[in-house]
């Protein structure tokens, strides 16, 4: 590797859509690990519609980006120098540094050494990664999904979004996906097996349309597309039902005076029904043993998924603004590098 790495800086604060100029590429002198440190080159980063709460000045669950700093991502790489017992030159790791070609890490956080080549590797980053965790925890801990209910996923052809519905499908629930487009659609029912998907494209009125794929009600909401969706949903929720608030995919986007509003609440009484955010580092001691249990239904054929590859950091913001028009679906991966043992590493 050379003396020097890229990465893609935060040029301005973002109103609306991504565009390319809200970014810019920065060279900087290649780092040398500290003591307890390691610098990791990058293979790997993901391109994450949750990345956009953070590249405005408003709230989220972490303080807005400062204009220069990189842009945070998801990352897999390959540790090149460690000052860190616990790593060697040449593990191969999943981490948080962002659309960067490499970074320090300081062996804390988010770090963990992947030890299991027996699925491929940008899984890792994908469906045994936070993606893929995020469905897991979404529907396990928050949704305590139960055999024989009935479980509601938006943006359901998304990673996230089909992963759950996947897990669901897995643990004996009734699911009805909801998706944009015949494409997205029919990949979600021939390929995945879902029997009752939704376009919403196609549908006049969205409650409507779950309705009737619903007629006893929904157990479980798991939203990754925001109020709109929520509000058309809570009226269907069965007594004791539990609305998942993974993502805001069709929010992020929008200024704050955009943002439908949520008026349905009566079922929050009526009903009893709790809505939650899920943050899924709050389940970070219990990322192995959920990993496995991905791994074991990948390995098996049980558990599939879609990637959308980019190829060099420069494609980042385009990347990004994809996510966002809905141009593919699957889980967007920037490739920085090739992979250890390609022909071109």
């Amino acid at each position: 590797m050379t003396q020097s790495f890229r990465r893609i800086a935060l040029a301005r604060y973002l109103r609306g859509l991504p565009e390319p100029e809200d970014f810019s590429i920065v060279t900087d002198p290649l780092p040398q690990p500290a003591d307890g440190e390691l610098l990791i080159h990058n293979i790997y980063a993901s391109i994450d519609p949750g990345t956009r709460a953070r590249l405005s000045q408003g709230p989220s669950y972490l303080p807005p980006l400062k204009l220069g700093e990189t842009v945070g991502a998801f990352n897999l790489g390959q540790v090149l120098e460690s000052r860190n017992p616990r790593f060697q030159p040449g593990d191969l790791v999943t981490w948080t540094c962002g659309w960067a070609e490499a970074g320090i890490s300081n062996g804390r956080g988010y770090l963990a050494r992947i030890t299991d080549r027996s699925v491929p590797l940008a899984a890792w980053i994908g469906v045994l990664g936070i993606p893929g965790l995020t469905a897991y925890f979404g529907l396990s801990r928050l949704g305590q999904i139960a055999a024989g209910e009935t479980v509601v996923v938006t943006s359901a052809a998304g990673m996230v979004g089909a992963t759950a519905a996947q897990i669901a499908k897995l643990r004996g629930c009734r699911v009805v996906a909801v998706a944009g487009g015949p494409v997205k659609c029919a990949w979600l029912r021939e390929e995945l097996g879902i029997e009752q998907v939704v376009d919403h494209k196609a549908a006049a009125d969205l409650g409507a349309a779950i309705a009737a794929c619903c007629p006893d009600g929904v157990d479980v909401l798991f939203d990754n597309v925001g109020n709109a969706s929520v509000d058309a949903i809570l009226p269907l929720m069965r007594m004791n039902g539990r609305i998942v608030v993974s993502g805001q995919v069709g929010d992020y986007n929008l200024a704050g005076d955009q943002v439908h509003g949520i008026r349905n609440t009566r079922p929050f009484i009526t009903h009893r029904v709790r809505m939650q955010g899920l943050v899924v580092f709050d389940d970070l001691r219990e990322f192995p043993a959920a990993q496995a249990e991905l791994a074991g239904w990948l390995k098996a054929g049980k558990l599939k998924y879609r990637e959308v590859r980019y190829q060099g950091l420069e494609q980042a913001p385009s990347a990004f603004r994809d996510v966002f028009e809905g141009r593919d679906f699957g889980r967007h991966l920037l490739q920085l590098a090739p992979e250890p043992g390609d022909a071109a590493a």
